[in-house]
């Protein structure tokens, strides 16, 4: 099985980030690499030649937890170091991006325009709710940037749940650790810093 890579980081432009497509499928890719397979990528971490191999051993389904088995703590180290916490921070990176497009000035939204147009008759318009009981109710077409924000906003909550769930599986393949995704992610930034 070939080991797992960190995915890379996307030519961030504010284009990028307003094909939300793209953007979705960037982010989808990468959890789909790392975080959706996390499993099987603990798994390639751990090496049973080392222990020698017992031809009984295949009679009978071996599950994880019934062999009690952790990884080489090296080889779990190295793969947070070296591709869990580089993916989820090129994850954030993207939407840290993506959150500041979202809430600069957009002088180039192609509906600008037309959203304005639309505000100023529909100052103009007379309702009479008792002959058309709908008349009043008006959707205004949403900026891009606010469409953005609500993308990211939802990425994010998404991200939150992804890393929780990837952290438990590593935390319990990889000898436990008593501190959270978030505190282990902010140290390992402090050690790539130094």
């Amino acid at each position: 099985m070939a080991r797992a890579t960190s995915t890379s980081a996307p030519e961030l432009s504010p284009q990028f980030c307003f094909n939300e497509r793209l953007l979705r499928d960037f982010l989808r890719l990468s959890r789909s690499t790392i975080d959706d397979s996390i499993t099987q990528n603990l798994n390639a971490l751990f090496t049973p030649s080392r222990e020698g191999f017992d031809p009984s051993s295949t009679a009978v389904r071996q599950t994880d937890s019934e062999a009690g088995r952790t990884i080489d703590p090296a080889a779990c180290q190295n793969f947070k170091d070296n591709v869990l916490f580089p993916s989820w921070q090129t994850r954030s990176d993207v939407l840290n991006y993506c959150a500041g497009v979202a809430t600069s000035p957009d002088p180039d939204d192609p509906d600008l325009v037309l959203r304005q147009t639309e505000s100023a008759r529909d100052r103009e318009r007379v309702v009479n709710e008792r002959l058309d009981p709908y008349s009043a109710r008006f959707f205004p077409r949403e900026a891009r940037t606010e469409s953005l924000a609500n993308l990211v906003r939802n990425q994010r909550n998404v991200e939150e749940i992804i890393r929780a769930r990837t952290w438990g599986l590593v935390t319990e393949r990889c000898n436990g650790s008593s501190i959270g995704w978030e505190e282990a992610l902010n140290s390992w930034r402090e050690r790539k810093q130094r």
